[in-house]
């Protein structure tokens, strides 16, 4: 990766973490105790002490491949007693030094915090940041794995309907056998698991998104009912 693409990856994560903090401060209690559609487990406050969490764990050398469910609840867990404020803190105590540790070691830490700015806006009901460069990297990287993880298949293209963005596992878009088309923020919660198997159906406008329906699930089962977002 060069320095110029690394350092416009740490400018969409410092970007992110702007507007979530400023997201976050200004919610009231109920919203704050709101569960989050996406991640039905948790509240707004378990949500971003995830995020934060990720970033001090990530600082310390612990962070495991999978992000396995133990390790991201360890992380709430960890902070049950602390407050919005106080997580908030805690985050702009870190970021300078996780900013260093991404110019240096890559940039993972973009696709928590871009996949799950989202989350919040949902839960929060608080619609944003749907055109950002972050969303637009998050969106190349997760369409990547998704054609990993259908590489025995036929090719499948992602064809966005609103900001010219357009994929495929293999080969020419054009040419692919299937076919979805969807605003380009739809394909973003589309591969990043946020979307039903019946919303990446009704996308389909040639062949059949069945067989790809695990490699959507990349992230997680695909949710049952459609998130509010």
């Amino acid at each position: 990766m060069t320095d110029e693409q690394t350092a416009r990856e740490i400018a969409a994560w410092q970007n992110g973490h702007a507007r979530v903090r400023a997201l976050v401060q200004d919610l009231t209690e109920a919203q704050v105790a709101t569960h989050v559609p996406a991640c039905p487990d948790w509240t707004v406050r378990d949500l971003l002490s995830h995020m934060v969490g990720l970033g001090a764990d990530t600082m310390a050398g612990n962070e495991p491949d999978d992000h396995n469910p133990e390790w991201t609840q360890s992380q709430i867990h960890a902070r049950r007693d602390v407050d919005v404020a106080g997580l908030l803190e805690e985050w702009s105590q870190i970021a300078p030094e996780l900013v260093a540790h991404m110019a240096e070691h890559g940039t993972r830490p973009l696709n928590d915090l871009t996949i799950h700015e989202q989350d919040l806006r949902s839960a929060a009901g608080e619609p944003g940041a749907r055109d950002t460069d972050g969303l637009a990297i998050v969106r190349q990287r997760r369409a990547d794995k998704l054609a990993e993880a259908a590489a025995d298949l036929p090719p499948l293209a992602l064809v966005s309907t609103d900001d010219g963005w357009s994929f495929a596992t293999a080969g020419d878009p054009a040419q692919a056998p299937t076919v979805l088309e969807a605003t380009g923020f739809d394909l973003f919660r589309g591969v990043t698991s946020r979307r039903t198997a019946d919303q990446l159906r009704s996308w389909v406008t040639r062949g059949d998104v069945d067989p790809y329906l695990d490699a959507f699930a990349g992230l997680g089962p695909l949710p049952e009912q459609p998130l509010p977002e």
